[in-house]
């Protein structure tokens, strides 16, 4: 959890540099000369990155153990943003997005990776919305972090978003060494367990989670990549990711564009995650414990997609009721992923297809991402329907799209041999 709250901390913290002492002239667009295509250009290369480098760096997790692999991204994204603080213009800020973007890439997979080498499919989703929920909380820690920080501008000489990404980046570069310590890698070898523990941990997982010392073969993957219905869940997480990055990414502007100026627009930041961080833990709990993923992915995304047409169609001057609104919408468009990556866990049935399914499945998620990242429009301000419209088509699509796939295996359920493994929904 802490290790995904620095990277989301990391990742996201462009948004508040965007908008960081704007008021005085010294934020991030201004102090640069970038334009707003520039800015634009500048996420779209670090999720451009992502799509790339996600599936890879599976495997180079599972080559190089857990502890080892997650240490050396973390270490390298930290310093990435770090370098940050130091850009100059669009081609330095650009050019370190994609190295940050390069690094980050391999983490969440990762993360849901090895949680299925641990956990059994009915333990995975509350564990995956805990880590997931950090990216809620590193949405709220960053706008009060950059509201404080905001306030060192002009110290040393440096604007107040150098400084964001400087102190941001360190706490990363740091906690790596303890990551590379202390981090287990997997029930069968990990150190703080004796003999009869670790026997323990490996037999009650036996047929239901991913091993260790398995080997990926070609005709696994093969196998995996011709299942269309893994491409349903791929199309789900493309709808999830057209939400989760332009709110990742746009907060701060959306939150200025209902009233909110200067360091303010940091501040009001902070709530609309704190209830997503509540909301996601809560729905994933309960999608666990009564074994529904498909119907809490479902529903939460039905409630953000509504959530979004009404944000859309308020007047932009209804600055209280946008902003309660936002609230429910982060929330629920936050709450569907865990739902969603535990469900597609539970279907991946052997580790050969865990290993390139969860990789896959979150690649994909970069189009979404990409295409999140062009909605909302300076030009919109401060109602941009475009971009809650969007957000309220692909969300409304992965609603009638998880139901569609649950249908599916409930059918393939009721057509089962007595011994045959069932499909969870």
């Amino acid at each position: 959890m802490l290790i995904y709250l620095l990277c989301s901390l990391d990742r996201s913290n462009i948004g508040n540099a965007k908008v960081l002492n704007d008021t005085t002239g010294n934020d991030l667009l201004q102090s640069i000369s970038l334009s707003t295509q520039d800015y634009t250009t500048a996420l779209m290369v670090f999720l451009v990155a992502y799509f790339i480098f996600e599936t890879p760096s599976n495997y180079m997790l599972k080559a190089f153990r857990p502890s080892r692999w997650i240490a050396l991204l973390m270490f390298s994204w930290g310093a990435m943003t770090m370098c940050l603080g130091a850009a100059t213009n669009f081609g330095s800020l650009t050019a370190v997005r994609f190295l940050l973007g390069m690094f980050e890439a391999g983490l969440f997979p990762g993360l849901v990776y090895f949680l299925t080498f641990w956990y059994k499919p009915n333990e995975r989703a509350i564990r995956v919305a805990l880590i997931l929920a950090c990216a809620t909380l590193a949405g709220a820690f960053g706008g009060a972090i950059a509201y404080g920080v905001g306030k060192m501008n002009g110290t040393g000489g440096l604007e107040g978003w150098r400084w964001l990404f400087i102190l941001e980046g360190i706490p990363s570069c740091l906690l790596s060494l303890l990551v590379l310590a202390l981090f287990p890698d997997y029930p069968e070898t990990v150190r703080w367990l004796n003999a009869e523990e670790r026997e323990l941990a490996t037999r009650r997982l036996q047929g239901l989670a991913s091993v260790g010392h398995s080997k990926i073969s070609w005709e696994e993957a093969k196998k995996t990549l011709k299942e269309w219905r893994l491409y349903v869940h791929y199309i789900i997480y493309i709808c999830i990711s057209v939400p989760f990055s332009s709110i990742s990414l746009f907060t701060p502007t959306i939150v200025s564009g209902l009233g909110y100026t200067g360091l303010d627009a940091q501040l009001f930041t902070v709530p609309p995650y704190a209830v997503a961080f509540v909301v996601t833990v809560t729905i994933s709990w309960l999608s666990d414990k009564y074994e529904k993923r498909s119907i809490a992915t479902s529903v939460c995304l039905l409630i953000a997609g509504i959530a979004f047409i009404v944000e859309g169609v308020l007047a932009p001057t209804a600055f209280k009721a946008r902003y309660g609104i936002l609230c429910v919408a982060v929330s629920f468009a936050f709450a569907s992923i865990p739902p969603l990556l535990s469900w597609l866990t539970a279907n991946l049935q052997t580790t050969g297809a865990a290993t390139l399914g969860v990789p896959m499945n979150v690649s994909m998620g970069a189009i979404g991402q990409i295409i999140g990242v062009y909605i909302y429009k300076a030009s919109e301000a401060p109602g941009y329907p475009t971009g809650h419209f969007t957000n309220a088509a692909f969300a409304l699509l992965g609603s009638f799209l998880a139901l569609v796939l649950r249908t599916v295996y409930v059918r393939w359920n009721r057509k089962l041999g007595p011994n045959e493994r069932e499909w969870r929904v």
